[in-house]
């Protein structure tokens, strides 16, 4: 009877730690827009604290591309890239896929947020 007892008493505890583990409302980082090109980190935008939107033009001798952020979101709004697809992707806010621009070598990612689980993570 007292083995049982001590049994119930171990998984009752179990049970509450997975569930107190589960429902703690973690303090989740803050989204944070990075801009980076060829591997360098040129930029980086909090998307919380964003009140009204904006524009970062990057340029490198010919090259253009102006980054629209917004709260909680970025995009490539403009760019002289030949393909577009930068442009075409539109909005991101989540880390889920960054934007990339492959012929100027740039890159926006959304890091940070607390929102998305990655690849390890299940």
């Amino acid at each position: 009877m007292k083995t049982r007892m001590i049994i119930f008493l171990l998984l009752a505890a179990v049970a509450a730690s997975a569930a107190w583990l589960l429902l703690w409302n973690h303090e989740a980082d803050s989204p944070v827009a990075r801009v980076s090109w060829d591997g360098a980190l040129l930029e980086e935008f909090d998307l919380n604290q964003v009140d009204e939107p904006y524009t970062y033009t990057f340029k490198h001798e010919s090259e253009t591309n102006t980054i629209t952020v917004e709260r909680g979101r970025v995009c490539i709004s403009e760019a002289n890239c030949p393909d577009q697809i930068c442009v075409h992707q539109g909005w991101i806010s989540d880390g889920t896929v960054p934007i990339v621009c492959l012929p100027h070598k740039l890159i926006v990612e959304i890091v940070g947020g607390g929102g998305v689980l990655d690849g390890g993570a299940g």
